[in-house]
């Protein structure tokens, strides 16, 4: 009687060590990453009425690879015919140069300093000091380049493009503008309220 007992032991092993391993098996047999739930090019489909799978694209959207198409052009590169635009893709009003002004306090100051010399926290924390930006040769740049400096980065400058909106790159840029301006004007487009107050300071 033990002999027979010790006889059904291996047996019993071999038959544990198999099931496992079939398990094992068909665990690493399941195809959900590669029978995915899709559809291929022009299949059929009941999902929609008109029975096709392909959809147009959404209205208002733009494919990637085609924002230099036609109006995009400018609003998403800075550019026209392939060169850096001299004008904005849309009027400036004061609520964009507000908006450009937070903006650029964010994202711009650290480096360029709050008015645009170049002596930003980062500067003095003994980072590479920018331009000013009221230099002549940074001043006279059209604003399609700053878009590109912006979208792309230039030098040790970061590319932006990725953090912020087209739409609020262009609000910048307008901020930049005037405070280029703010530097440039004659005295005699200064309101009279503040061109008293601005004699009253210069005593």
């Amino acid at each position: 009687m033990r002999s027979s007992a010790n006889s059904r032991k291996p047996f019993a092993g071999r038959w544990m060590l198999a099931s496992v391993g079939l398990l094992l098996v068909c665990a690493g047999c399941r195809l959900d990453m590669h029978t995915q739930p899709r559809y291929n090019p022009y299949d059929p489909t009941d999902f929609f009425n008109d029975g096709q799978s392909a959809r147009l694209p959404v209205a208002g959207t733009m494919p990637r690879g085609e924002l230099t198409l036609g109006p995009q052009e400018l609003i998403f590169t800075g550019k026209l015919n392939g060169q850096p635009s001299e004008a904005f893709p849309y009027p400036v009003t004061k609520e964009i140069v507000e908006r450009g002004r937070e903006r650029f306090n964010i994202f711009c100051a650290p480096c360029h300093g709050l008015s645009g010399d170049g002596d930003g926290m980062i500067v003095q924390r003994g980072f590479r000091r920018p331009p000013s930006l009221h230099e002549d040769r940074v001043r006279t740049e059209p604003v399609g380049h700053y878009f590109d400096v912006i979208t792309n980065g230039f030098g040790v400058m970061y590319a932006y493009g990725y953090r912020v909106p087209a739409r609020d790159r262009w609000a910048i840029i307008a901020y930049v503008r005037a405070l280029q301006l703010s530097r440039q004007a004659p005295i005699a487009d200064v309101p009279d309220a503040e061109r008293e107050k601005l004699a009253g300071k210069s005593k």
